[in-house]
């Protein structure tokens, strides 16, 4: 039995296929592991109708696959951008409003243009979140941006605008994150168009795959809070709810991530996407992870991560797992130190080879797919793997 559990969740954890499927793509949420791990954990240590719950929930991987697996889905991320585009991800559109977004797709989309009035470009607020979009590669991608989001005004609905300024941010992250080549404007309409189509029809398929799991579209709760604050959140602090599996990944010691930010140009770093979907942001990168990178001993990060594992433990049942994903930059002395963090919160690592007596290392590891061009030219660095790390929650 354990042999079993522990192969399946091996093979899932070093899948290597790109992200894809269902609402998965909708956009590129950094750090995000594969579906096909949420989806393994999550049916290895629940049953349907459990809670699950992702606290760090990104761009609402465990989210999503909870819901396909018929349990019941919490997620939470201090960032509003992963609330909006896990909510957006999750959101059933009626009829009417998929028609009034094709009709977007058809007859607005390739009448974007670079030189219309755009007024919310002369707003301070939208100046601020458009930093660096005026480097040579972004500068017309950024007026027709403006177009687009002018025209969402119009759609009919809270859900049909989010959903339209979703595709705007997938196509604006593919035409300027980490980019190396310029796209051009009737390459960005095209590919704009096509991928509201595309994230019509997938949306469809992620609802009739949810609905064949019970009689009625569950919807998940999302909230934005900080992981430390959870348990003094509804559903968990007014319904005495308790979570059975927690299916995460928590920020990474050490390493630099852009939770909140796309680099453009040379990898000048831009707030667009908080533009774009009209989140508020305001915070830097060491907000998004626990604390900078450059601290000496990283003791802001623990200190974080314990208030953080604290707060979790308080929701979930004894006995619930806690499945995580993490890569540290210095896994010999970090590694030892956010075990010790979880022992302190009340939790005890499962160790599935020693119940088998298997010997070898008890833990599974795997190399970060995906990596992005400029951080493969450093080569196999510390924070290039990923180690899982099983709980049970005393």
């Amino acid at each position: 039995m354990y042999h079993q559990i522990l192969q399946q969740l091996t093979m899932a954890a070093q899948d290597k296929a790109p992200v894809s499927g269902y609402t998965h793509n909708f956009y590129r949420y950094p750090a995000r592991f594969s579906p096909a791990f949420a989806s393994s954990a999550i049916r290895l240590f629940s049953k349907p109708g459990d809670v699950v719950l992702d606290p760090y929930m990104g761009g609402g991987t465990t989210v999503v696959e909870s819901l396909l697996a018929g349990r019941f889905a919490i997620g939470s991320d201090l960032n509003s951008l992963a609330v909006f585009v896990t909510k957006v991800k999750t959101t059933r559109l009626d009829s009417s409003e998929k028609d009034v977004l094709r009709r977007w797709a058809e007859q607005k989309i390739p009448q974007l243009k670079y030189n219309l009035p755009i007024s919310c470009l002369f707003d301070e607020p939208y100046d601020n979140q458009t930093k660096n979009m005026n480097v040579p590669r972004a500068r017309f991608i950024k007026k027709i941006i403006g177009t687009g989001l002018d025209t969402t005004n119009n759609l009919p609905t809270d859900k049909a605008r989010d959903f339209a300024r979703c595709a705007i941010l997938k196509t604006t992250q593919w035409a300027l994150d980490g980019r190396k080549t310029h796209v051009s404007l009737s390459q960005y309409r095209l590919k704009l168009q096509e991928h509201i189509l595309q994230m019509l029809e997938q949306l469809d398929t992620f609802i009739k795959k949810v609905t064949t799991q019970c009689t009625r579209f569950p919807h998940p709760i999302l909230l934005e809070s900080n992981a430390s604050q959870i348990d003094t959140m509804p559903p968990f602090s007014t319904d005495n709810i308790k979570a059975e599996l927690v299916v995460t990944s928590p920020p990474y010691p050490g390493l630099h991530i852009l939770y909140h930010r796309w680099q453009v140009n040379g990898r000048r770093e831009t707030p667009a996407p908080y533009w774009i979907t009209g989140c508020q942001d305001g915070q830097g990168d060491s907000y998004y992870n626990f604390g900078s990178r450059h601290q000496p001993g990283h003791n802001t990060y623990f200190d974080t991560s314990l208030l953080t594992l604290q707060a979790i433990r308080n929701v979930l049942r004894p006995g619930a797992y806690m499945v995580q994903l993490l890569a540290f930059s210095d896994p010999q002395n970090q590694l030892p130190r956010y075990l010790a963090n979880m022992e302190t919160a009340g939790f005890k690592e499962v160790n599935f080879k020693e119940q088998d007596n298997i010997s070898c290392d008890k833990r599974i590891w795997r190399d970060v797919p995906s990596r992005k061009w400029h951080a493969m030219l450093k080569g196999k660095t510390s924070g290039s793997k990923e180690v899982v790390l099983i709980h049970k929650a005393l």
